[in-house]
């Protein structure tokens, strides 16, 4: 009886305990202190920021465009449409646009090193 309680004690044992990497060194204060953390979220506000001048310019291009020239965005370029309709359609693409490009550079180059950093903090 004894045998089968202590065959099954570690197999419980190991699935509660979180496995802990052994460069868990540094304290949370010490990892946000850091040069790294730091150039990390100066290059994610770098992206972010270009990526909404981005967005704003495209965005309120259009809008400056429609309001300012409406000669050109109300020419015909079929039966029923205009060219304000494809130029908006644009706008909205590039914008589904950047924010897969953004998640794309978050896969690969952000988060990997969030977690490498989230991984030195011992606990």
């Amino acid at each position: 009886m004894e045998k089968g309680v202590t065959a099954a004690s570690p197999s419980v044992n190991k699935a509660s305990s979180p496995v802990r990497p052994a460069r868990a060194t540094r304290s949370a204060a010490d990892v946000v202190a850091s040069p790294e953390f730091k150039a990390l979220v100066k290059r994610r506000w770098s992206v972010s920021m270009f990526m909404l001048v981005l967005l704003f310019v495209s965005y309120y291009g259009y809008v400056l465009l429609v309001a300012g020239n409406k000669e050109f965005v109300s020419q015909k370029i079929g039966e029923s449409t205009t060219l304000a309709i494809p130029l908006g359609v644009a706008v909205i693409v590039f914008a589904w646009l950047l924010t897969a490009i953004y998640v794309a550079w978050a896969n690969r180059s952000y988060d990997p090193e969030v977690e490498r950093l989230k991984n030195e903090i011992r606990h």
